[in-house]
């Protein structure tokens, strides 16, 4: 569950979004179903599984940072909701011309940062041509296509070389974060942004604390502190639930809803998400470099069995998942057929094929038997390489040194790193980048997401990968707390409606 590497160290992409305006800061639409009187007091525990390794989210990789910092913390221009709208933030109004060259914001008043600085548009500014001019920060290819990014007073304009149908989204992840310009904090271990939250604690090794920021420019957040709390093993965290030593559990196993409403203290809670359990095949060399040898692969997985195992989700056959632009479904392109996949291999040449499945390590062991199983029954058999992340990151994701590949990515709109033949899946298809680069330079959203649907069927019938599910997102809920989010919570939990009752 990481993103960007967790991936998708990716990216987000995409086809335009519906565009809404709000004054609330972008506050969650989809949140746990229960609600308390708020007590303004409350602490509240949550249970994460990944900790970051820093806390740069300009420079950093992995979902865990934008899990939490964006929105509570860091905010941009837009930002958007669990169900995927873009609303307006730091700006308190946006228009876009006819054309779609010019974009320009006007910036809401009455902001500062954590350090009580009040923000400015030379902020604004500085901050998007930072991400704009250095190749090493996260998404600085977002804004490749931004020629200018000037202030008119209140009004921050950007005009771009040619129409990008993904830039308003963009500008709701890492590459439209407004940070204090010049600023000296240390970035790695503390953090200075205009959100609801400011960080204040981060015990390395346990949890991260945030406190509510009684100077934020918009509502003020419902509790005084939360604290996540990172423990990795599924079992830790319901014995921690039900010790009441956490209040919300998040990437919680499915099959574990009996034993944690089982003394009525907490709901599971189940809602969409952009997560995509991805089989990464390394295409470049060896028996791999087959398409015949992909598919037969794919055929011989059973999706369905991986759902039920996991106990939530869904099947995913294709690049897209449901809640993204440009989704379809494309299980046609490879139906579960172990014995189509042994005809497959046999065109293919391949007999007694060993294959190496390099996965972190905090991913559990469920969805690898099933694969090693799956694989075995037609003549394929699987070694699984469980690695700590930092090393997964190292040799699959930088040196692409590796077979096959397991990871969830998370981020929503990713679709660009199928089209990046330098990112870690190797593929490399002309037609597939070509369609791509259309989509964002399409004017209207409807002709961007069928450009990006075309793109997307031939990824699978290329057999470039596996989709072996789009996960759920799987969250525990204290009954005595409400406004939780429920939907793509591995990606981003806004915390703006949060609260918990007393007692």
């Amino acid at each position: 569950m990481h993103r960007r590497t967790s991936l998708a160290v990716a990216a987000l992409l995409a086809a335009g979004a519906l565009l809404l305006s709000a004054c609330s800061g972008g506050a969650p639409t989809t949140t746990s179903p229960t609600t308390v009187t708020p007590d303004p007091d409350a602490v509240v525990t949550v249970r994460l599984v990944s900790e970051p390794s820093n806390l740069d989210i300009r420079q950093t990789a992995g979902a865990a940072l934008d899990q939490i910092l964006i929105d509570n913390v860091y905010q941009g221009l837009v930002s958007r909701t669990p169900d995927q709208q873009i609303v307006d933030t730091l700006a308190s109004s946006h228009k876009v011309s006819d054309d779609k060259l010019t974009y320009t914001f006007t910036l809401r008043d009455g902001v500062t940062f954590h350090d009580g600085t009040p923000l400015t548009a030379d902020d604004v500014v500085w901050s998007l041509q930072q991400v704009k001019s250095n190749a090493s920060y996260s998404d600085s290819e977002r804004l490749a296509r931004v020629q200018s990014i000037a202030a008119n007073g209140k009004d921050i304009v950007l005009t771009l070389s040619q129409p990008d149908s993904s830039l308003l989204w963009n500008l709701t992840g890492r590459a439209g974060l407004i940070l204090k310009k010049d600023d000296t904090t240390d970035r790695k271990t503390k953090a200075n942004g205009t959100g609801p939250f400011t960080l204040t604690s981060w015990k390395q090794g346990d949890s991260i604390t945030f406190a509510r920021n009684d100077a934020y420019w918009g509502d003020k957040a419902k509790v005084k502190q939360v604290v996540f709390a990172y423990i990795p093993d599924n079992q830790a965290a319901l014995n921690g639930a039900l010790a009441h030593e956490l209040d919300v559990v998040t990437g919680f196993d499915a099959n574990l809803k009996d034993q944690i409403e089982a003394n009525g203290d907490f709901a599971l809670v189940l809602g969409k998400s952009t997560d995509k359990g991805t089989l990464a095949m390394n295409s470049t060399t060896g028996p791999l470099a087959d398409k015949r040898v992909r598919q037969a692969i794919r055929q011989a997985i059973n999706h369905d069995a991986i759902v039920k195992a996991l106990g939530a989700g869904s099947t995913q056959y294709g690049p897209i998942p449901q809640l993204d632009p440009g989704y379809e479904d494309l299980s046609s392109t490879a139906p579960f057929d172990p014995d189509a996949a042994k005809k497959l291999l046999a065109e293919a040449g391949v007999s007694d094929l060993t294959l190496t499945l390099t996965i972190p390590s905090f991913y559990g062991t469920t969805v690898s038997q099933i694969l090693v199983s799956n694989l075995n029954d037609v003549g394929i058999t699987l070694k699984v390489k469980s690695v700590e992340f930092p090393t997964w990151l190292n040799d699959v994701y930088v040196n692409k040194n590796y077979q096959l590949s397991f990871v969830l990515h998370t981020e929503a709109r990713d679709f660009e790193n199928w089209a990046n033949p330098d990112y870690y899946f190797t593929y490399d298809n002309p037609e597939v980048q070509k369609l791509y680069q259309q989509s964002l330079s399409a004017t209207d959203d409807q002709t961007a997401a069928d450009l990006l649907k075309q793109a997307a069927k031939i990824v699978a019938d290329d057999q470039a990968a596996d989709w072996l599910y789009n996960g759920a997102s799987i969250v525990a809920v204290g009954t005595d707390v409400s406004g939780f989010p429920s939907v793509n919570v591995n990606e981003r939990i806004n915390l703006a409606d949060l609260a918990k009752s007393k007692g």
